[in-house]
């Protein structure tokens, strides 16, 4: 996945040192994995491994605003971590071509993905950012057989 994830980037930005693009990778396909407390730890063994490379900021304004605009439209209340946590489930759906998304009851996992899928319609619509719109399928695990 991390080696995919690098092609991929430097495939978009050529340009790019590939210390940057191999760091970033690794970054975007693990870091959402991690429970809250394991995050310090995976940044310490980042930066030991990459001693000084320092990552440009991705630029999500487009995708902030069609985000904020559906959380209004839903009569939504955007906080940063919310954001930040449906940023990360964009960055998961760039690098992987499947992913679950698990946490406790009541925990905005549905608002998330409903959110993001609303907001890459719209840009999908205003033609912004070479984005689609999402096709969502659920599946209940109990009706899988083994």
């Amino acid at each position: 996945s991390v080696l995919t994830a690098a092609g991929n980037l430097k495939l978009a930005y050529p340009e790019e040192s590939e210390d940057v693009l191999m760091l970033r990778s690794i970054i975007d396909v693990n870091l959402p994995k991690f429970l809250s407390h394991d995050v310090p730890l995976f940044e310490g063994i980042t930066s030991d491994l990459f001693p000084g490379v320092v990552l440009p900021k991705p630029d999500y304004a487009i995708i902030h605003e069609a985000l904020h605009k559906n959380f209004k439209a839903a009569n939504l209340q955007a906080t940063d971590y919310h954001i930040s946590k449906i940023m990360q489930v964009y960055e998961m759906m760039l690098v992987r071509h499947g992913f679950m998304i698990v946490g406790e009851p009541l925990s905005g996992k549905t608002v998330a993905y409903t959110m993001l899928a609303a907001a890459l319609k719209d840009i999908e619509e205003a033609g912004t950012m070479d984005e689609h719109r999402v096709v969502v399928n659920i599946i209940n695990p109990k009706a899988i057989t083994m």
